[in-house]
């Protein structure tokens, strides 16, 4: 069978893709250079025959947290169907839900985990703060991505928001974090990896009187040289947790010169190809040895 490569997006309602160059349009590019027939297609477009396609590139399916359940249905038939995919089925699965922090967490890795709120559990106050000694919280469901209903609730203000959040705890599972106070006064940093190895890296910084860093809530981006121990942390992560991935993007904070994992992100970081042209160079390289 010819290779004919499915690019998987979403159907974007431009919640997610604000103010983002659209890096499924640079992997078209890179596959036409290549020679490779592809197509670009949602994920949860029920038109698609994805037995058409020889491999899937997973790349913007950025809407999979707000159909979960619709997403991992379509997991299982892509693994039922056979076709191989980037990153693998399993890669997804395991990284769709940020219980894969504490798991590596307690394999002894430096991460801001946080504290599960199991869906319909009734909140315990004293719980919470019993495992998480920070003044200030943060508030995100357990499968989420693009900051959605995350909350920052300052710890002596909780009794204003403990309807708020057991009603959303009610509906779902939901991580409890401490606020880093790095991230809004330096920054998150974006360690991208291409087939393991270290591409390029970023740090975002959320606007004023902001704590997200997403561009699409006014975050700013700039190129970045990692230090070599922050480098040596992350490769770390990568040779542990990251193996045989053709992209990951791994997200922290510099807390007194030690890198603290924040995300793995392997299912469809935004890449920042646009960056530098040593990253357009490095993920398409990585994309000719994965596809050879």
């Amino acid at each position: 069978m010819a290779q004919h490569i499915a690019i998987v997006s979403y159907f974007s309602k431009g919640a997610y893709d604000t103010n983002t160059t659209d890096e499924n349009l640079i992997l078209s590019t890179i596959l036409h250079e290549l020679g490779i027939s592809h197509q670009i297609v949602a994920w949860s477009d029920s038109t698609v025959d994805w037995s058409s396609f020889s491999s899937l590139l997973i790349k913007s399916t950025w809407d999979y947290f707000d159909y979960y359940e619709e997403f991992k249905l379509w997991l299982a038939t892509i693994r039922e169907l056979g076709i191989p995919v980037l990153n693998s089925l399993d890669t997804l699965e395991w990284n769709s839900s940020k219980r894969y922090l504490l798991q590596i967490e307690s394999k002894g890795f430096p991460v801001i985990s946080g504290h599960i709120l199991e869906k319909g559990t009734v909140i315990s106050a004293s719980a919470i703060f019993k495992k998480i000694s920070s003044e200030i919280l943060v508030v995100k469901p357990l499968v989420s991505g693009g900051a959605k209903n995350t909350l920052k609730i300052v710890k002596k203000d909780w009794g204003n928001y403990a309807n708020q959040v057991q009603a959303l705890v009610d509906e779902e599972a939901y991580l409890v974090q401490p606020f880093v106070n790095e991230v809004q006064e330096v920054g998150e940093y974006s360690l991208i990896f291409f087939n393991g190895e270290f591409s390029h890296a970023v740090l975002k910084t959320p606007a004023n009187e902001d704590f997200r860093v997403q561009h699409y809530f006014g975050g700013t981006i700039k190129s970045v040289e990692p230090s070599l121990k922050m480098l040596d942390s992350c490769q770390k992560l990568m040779d542990n947790f990251g193996k045989d991935t053709l992209y990951a993007r791994v997200d922290g904070v510099d807390c007194a010169g030690e890198f603290f994992l924040m995300e793995l992100e392997l299912i469809e970081p935004y890449l920042f190809l646009d960056i530098s042209i040593e990253a357009l160079a490095n993920y398409k390289r990585a994309i000719a040895t994965c596809l050879a």
